[in-house]
């Protein structure tokens, strides 16, 4: 079955080339095109040549003086804001090295150095003690989190595994947007705490919103998830989602060019934030580089625009004309061709299949004669040991040269067009035999087939053979996709009194 499947698909995809090949659109469209480019240059080089440098000229000159500008910003915000986070995280680290865990078990003492912080270096909100547990075993804040259980939470295991650890903006249970900077310190017997702040986020967004800038420039803050950290005057509020092509992680400043489906262009500035998970990002929307050009050099391209408009009139008409005619004669030539290809390769097709199915039916008739002798001789042997599963598998193999027959009739078949025959068909009996071809598959890999076919389903009228190749493709694509360990259902259901 698999041989005939194979010669039928050669047969219709070298049918479906061949007719293909009679209108070859592609080709035609390349000539075409190629003609009327070509052509088109050879009159307006010297025109066209003046007027790109001259329009690349003036982009460059326009796109630099917004991009120094941007990368201005990045530059002086990005430092602005890796000093002031690296302050308090510093801080932290002086009080867990200056302090051991003894000195910092009291929620008086914490509110202690809370204090402290807050007229030092201002927006921290509270401070939590952590044990090794993940438990908040002390905490100095206006809420009530003495107690919370962290240990499941992702920023926990970031700060065991990196020691510090500065985190996203989020919610969490304060409701107000804030991140947190959290400090590992290890113990001299080995254990270890985790002394974590809440910020503010006024620290970041003083430094935002500091920045001196017009309708057309908006700066904000950004995560690798794409959630906004702060409020964006295009973009949306802090922890919107936002769709931004994001960059590669990187340390450098970058700025990138990017035109959207309006008539302004957007200039994009990134840089990330050393030791934090934000992004910085600048977003310039200006007039289309184009448009900007155009609006300084309209008089001197009214000449130009009628010279090239005149000349691809010509172009285009001369070209379409000639590739037209070459077309026409291809299509006639090509439909000779194919007619006498097609033929002898069906006729080919034909011989090889007959060729194959006579090739293999000799050694099925010695073995269907071979084994139906084996049949009998262990049926008239009463004292056979073993003989109802040695009779088994004779009728095993009696059954598979059968199967075998059945698929040389269909190659003899695809040669001399044999008929189809039909006949009732048991679905369930039938699914069951096209899966116990693939048994040893199923006991090697360890693959489960279970089946759901009621016992009211009706048989069917068909022709067994070409079902059995259906369904032996379909189940042995599924055998494919399933990976070792898996499971294949089997389902029939009725739709109708007259389709299952």
């Amino acid at each position: 079955m698999a041989l005939l499947s194979k010669l039928v698909s050669a047969s219709n995809r070298d049918k479906s080339t061949s007719e293909l090949s009679l209108v070859p659109s592609r080709r035609y469209q390349r000539l075409w095109f190629f003609s009327i480019l070509i052509t088109s240059l050879v009159a307006l080089i010297p025109l066209a040549t003046m007027t790109v440098i001259n329009y690349y000229q003036d982009q460059r000159a326009y796109c630099a003086e917004i991009n120094f500008a941007l990368s201005q910003i990045l530059s002086n915000t990005k430092r602005t804001l890796e000093l002031v986070i690296e302050e308090r995280r510093s801080a932290l680290s002086l009080i867990v090295i200056e302090h051991t865990y003894e000195d910092l078990i009291s929620d008086n003492r914490l509110a202690g150095i809370l204090s402290n912080l807050k007229n030092s270096f201002g927006d921290f909100v509270d401070l939590g003690l952590i044990d090794s547990e993940g438990n908040q075993s002390f905490y100095s804040g206006p809420y009530d989190l003495k107690g919370r259980k962290y240990k499941d939470q992702s920023w926990f295991h970031e700060v065991n595994l990196h020691r510090v650890y500065t985190s996203d903006v989020f919610m969490g249970y304060r409701g107000f947007p804030h991140f947190i900077i959290a400090i590992k310190h290890e113990k001299e017997n080995g254990d270890f705490f985790v002394l974590r702040a809440t910020i503010d986020m006024d620290l970041i967004n003083r430094q935002i919103y500091s920045l001196d800038l017009d309708q057309s420039t908006d700066a904000f803050i950004i995560n690798r998830d794409g959630i906004l950290q702060t409020s964006s005057k295009f973009y949306g509020d802090v922890l919107d989602k936002c769709d931004i092509d994001l960059p590669f992680p990187s340390q450098n400043r970058v700025v990138i060019e990017a035109p959207e489906h309006t008539e302004k262009w957007i200039t994009r500035g990134y840089t990330e934030i050393q030791g934090t998970p934000f992004i910085l990002m600048t977003i310039k929307q200006q007039q289309n580089p184009l448009r900007h050009w155009i609006s300084h050099r309209s008089s001197l391209l009214w000449f130009l625009g009628i010279i090239t408009i005149l000349i691809l009139i010509v172009v285009v008409y001369r070209s379409t004309y000639m590739v037209n005619q070459l077309r026409n004669a291809d299509q006639r030539r090509a439909k000779a061709f194919h007619n006498i290809e097609y033929t002898n390769k069906m006729a080919t097709i034909g011989r090889m299949a007959g060729s194959v199915a006579h090739e293999i039916n000799n050694p099925l008739a010695i073995i269907n004669e071979k084994a139906g002798l084996l049949k009998d001789m262990v049926d008239f042997t009463e004292d056979f040991t073993q003989k109802e599963k040695v009779l088994t598998l004779v009728d095993s193999i009696l059954n598979s040269v059968n199967r075998c027959s059945q698929v040389t009739h269909r190659l003899l078949g695809f040669a001399k067009r044999m008929d189809i025959r039909s006949e009732l068909i048991d679905l369930e009996r039938l699914m069951r035999e096209v899966v116990g071809f693939m048994g040893n598959d199923a006991i090697n890999r360890n693959i489960s087939v279970n089946y759901d076919i009621p016992e009211t389903i009706p048989h069917i009228e068909s022709d067994r053979g070409l079902l059995q190749q259906i369904f032996l493709n379909i189940i042995n694509n599924a055998f494919a996709a399933v990976e070792d360990g898996g499971r294949i259902d089997i389902s029939v259901t009725e739709q109708s009194n007259d389709m299952v």
